[in-house]
């Protein structure tokens, strides 16, 4: 047996040693070793410790002697190892991030790692840097100058806050069979050609279909979603005038809710969608009597979101759109088949932003709202 080296513990470092052996979240490097100083301490032999902790002889050598030589802090810790310097000084680094958050050369929409690279060349005396330096400094400082997110809500003001709460409010009520709530708005489709005939798909082949196609026009769905209930159309035109929008809402009073006195219609500030484009499409008085049934209200600017129809427009795309469709005939049998497959299977869409969800998350933009009014007032 080896007993060049003999472990004898203190009591504090016994306890020290148990305690990091029971943590359970420690490094198994560190941990091996306190269980190899501890069994040591017990007058166990190398080959014992060796099989019971399940590492090599060498390694229990080695701790005891990192044990003796150096104490406890020695034989659990690795001493830092050497490494190449960091390619970038302070103020290098400072600089590769103002050069990050600047705009970008002349030609290039963002900047890019080797863009990068090669500004911190110019600027700085490095005689060259990698791509890969670059990347871990920026991710060091968290900064990723090629994403971009998109505001869902760009400004939040008094206006905002009221037509985003009207219409809340509208989904949140219980169904009513004489003010039905619909949600309507409109979405382009291209009608596509194919250049080729696509193949099926087979067995361990999968479908192909050419890159080129056929541009063959476009037709404009328009989309009404019954916010209480399981209903939904499209209608499919040739445009998106204000005449089309006219007759999309004397065939929401006369064709879909012949019944009900009063129309609830959420709809976004698209400028064909006003009271005014009925007086354009028909005369006084049929302008005045579809109007007398329709409540229109408005979601907020840029805040198409709100309009429940927008998911429904997503799913028609995604279930019935997404493909090649090369004529009008075919677009009209296609979607009236979704439409109606649809509304067999009794879907809905289950709105959940509330009032109170609103003023919980947008909490600190009503405040503001408050702050602004008071000081106005004052």
């Amino acid at each position: 047996m080896n007993v060049r080296y003999v472990v004898e513990l203190t009591d504090e470092e016994r306890a020290e040693l148990r305690a990091f052996v029971s943590g359970g979240s420690k490094q198994v490097l560190k941990v091996k070793r306190a269980q190899i100083l501890l069994a040591s301490d017990d007058g166990a032999r190398d080959g014992d410790i060796a099989t019971s902790v399940v590492v090599s002889t060498s390694t229990v050598y080695r701790t005891k002697q990192r044990f003796v030589e150096g104490g406890l802090t020695k034989a659990l810790h690795d001493e830092p190892r050497p490494g190449a310097p960091r390619k970038l000084s302070g103020k290098e680094e400072a600089l590769l991030i103002a050069t990050a958050c600047s705009t970008p050369p002349s030609g290039r929409a963002r900047w890019t790692m080797e863009l990068l690279a090669n500004a911190m060349v110019q600027l700085t005396e490095q005689p060259s840097l990698s791509r890969e330096t670059v990347r871990r400094r920026l991710a060091e400082n968290d900064l990723k100058p090629w994403q971009k997110k998109m505001w869902c809500v760009p400004k939040v003001d008094a206006e905002y806050v009221a037509r985003m709460e009207d219409v809340l409010d509208l989904y949140a009520e219980e169904p009513h069979v004489n003010e039905p709530v619909v949600s309507f708005d409109e979405s382009p489709v291209q009608l596509i050609g194919e250049t080729r005939v696509p193949t099926a798909p087979a067995p361990g082949k999968p479908a192909r279909i050419d890159y080129e196609y056929r541009r063959n026009g476009t037709a404009n769905l328009f989309v009404f979603v019954d916010a209480h209930r399981p209903w939904r159309h499209v209608k499919i035109t040739d445009h998106r005038t204000c005449v089309d929008f006219a007759e999309c809402m004397r065939d929401l009073v006369d064709v879909h809710y012949p019944a009900a006195p009063r129309i609830r219609v959420v709809l976004d500030n698209l400028s064909t969608h006003r009271a005014g484009a009925l007086y354009q499409a028909f005369p006084p008085a049929e302008a005045r009597r579809i109007l007398r049934r329709l409540e229109l209200h408005y979601v907020p600017k840029h805040a198409s979101w709100l309009n429940l129809v927008e998911i429904e427009i997503g799913v028609l795309k995604g279930q019935c759109l997404a493909r090649r469709i090369d004529n009008r005939a075919t677009l009209d049998r296609e979607i009236a088949a979704w439409t109606a497959a649809r509304n067999a299977a009794g879907a809905r869409i289950r709105w959940m932003f509330t009032v109170e969800r609103a003023r919980e998350k947008l909490g600190r933009a009503y405040a503001k709202c408050t702050t602004e009014g008071t000081d106005a007032a004052a």
